[in-house]
């Protein structure tokens, strides 16, 4: 940690003063955050002292994002790009995605960001469930959209993604770029290891998933790096549904299997 008196401000130190100076972008915290604290961790080897803070800061932002979400009904996570915007055929099945899973007596919790994460958010909204998202500072996603019952704002894209998962029970995952793939097989990897109970990953979309099942099946299982039934844990659904009812079949099956 930082040295008292005299000694100079590190890093992270400038970095908190720098974001003292701005608003919270949610009031559910009294706990402040760090701009580019994730950049700092990973721009190579620093002092054990740096390091020590990097982790206080961890521990700071899970406690912000344990503090924050409590659900009193189960919560299906949807993923999906930023960038397809309103009337896109995306935008407009992940907004009844939303409204179905809300209709259904799901929370529906996403990257907060806009294009598939709004439309989600917002078919919730509609309906009258619960919509909640874990935003992330992005190029594309400066700001949380608009359609939120509650949001925390992460530094890092590791406890973002931990929340993401943690609260869920269920995925249900849109076409979308490296960072939803990232999602997606983090997901589908901890449920293969056994780090995280089958819950069920439902892909949607047309094409998108059917095309990246046949690279797996061409690939992965062609060269033996993954069993052909690793292909089960993502289904797919055409309408949002279908999507529900996998859900619920999922949700039914690991009851029983308790």
């Amino acid at each position: 940690m930082r040295a008292p008196d005299d000694s100079p401000p590190s890093e992270t130190d400038e970095a908190m003063s720098a974001d003292a100076k701005r608003p919270l972008a949610s009031s559910l915290t009294l706990l402040g955050k760090v701009q580019g604290a994730e950049k700092l961790l990973l721009s190579g080897r620093r002092s054990r002292e740096h390091d020590l803070e990097s982790a206080v800061i961890f521990f700071l932002e899970f406690l912000r994002g344990f503090e924050s979400f409590e659900f009193d009904r189960p919560c299906v996570t949807v993923f999906g790009s930023a960038r397809f915007p309103e009337g896109h055929p995306h935008y407009e099945l992940a907004r009844a995605v939303g409204r179905e899973l809300a209709r259904a007596g799901y929370a529906v919790m996403t990257g907060a960001g806009p294009g598939i994460m709004e439309a989600a958010n917002r078919g919730a909204k509609e309906a009258g469930g619960v919509s909640v998202g874990c935003n992330i500072r992005l190029p594309r996603e400066q700001k949380p959209n608009p359609y939120l019952d509650r949001f925390i704002e992460f530094e890092h894209f590791f406890i973002r993604k931990v929340m993401l998962v943690k609260y869920s029970s269920a995925f249900v995952v849109m076409p979308g770029g490296f960072g939803t793939l990232n999602e997606v097989f983090e997901v589908i990897t901890l449920i293969q290891t056994g780090k995280l109970e089958r819950f069920p990953i439902v892909t949607m979309g047309g094409d998108c998933w059917e095309e990246l099942r046949s690279f797996i099946r061409r690939t992965l299982i062609g060269q033996g790096t993954i069993d052909e039934s690793d292909l089960a844990l993502a289904r797919p659904a055409k309408t949002p549904e279908e999507a529900v009812r996998i859900v619920r079949e999922g949700h039914r099956g690991n009851a029983m299997g308790s």
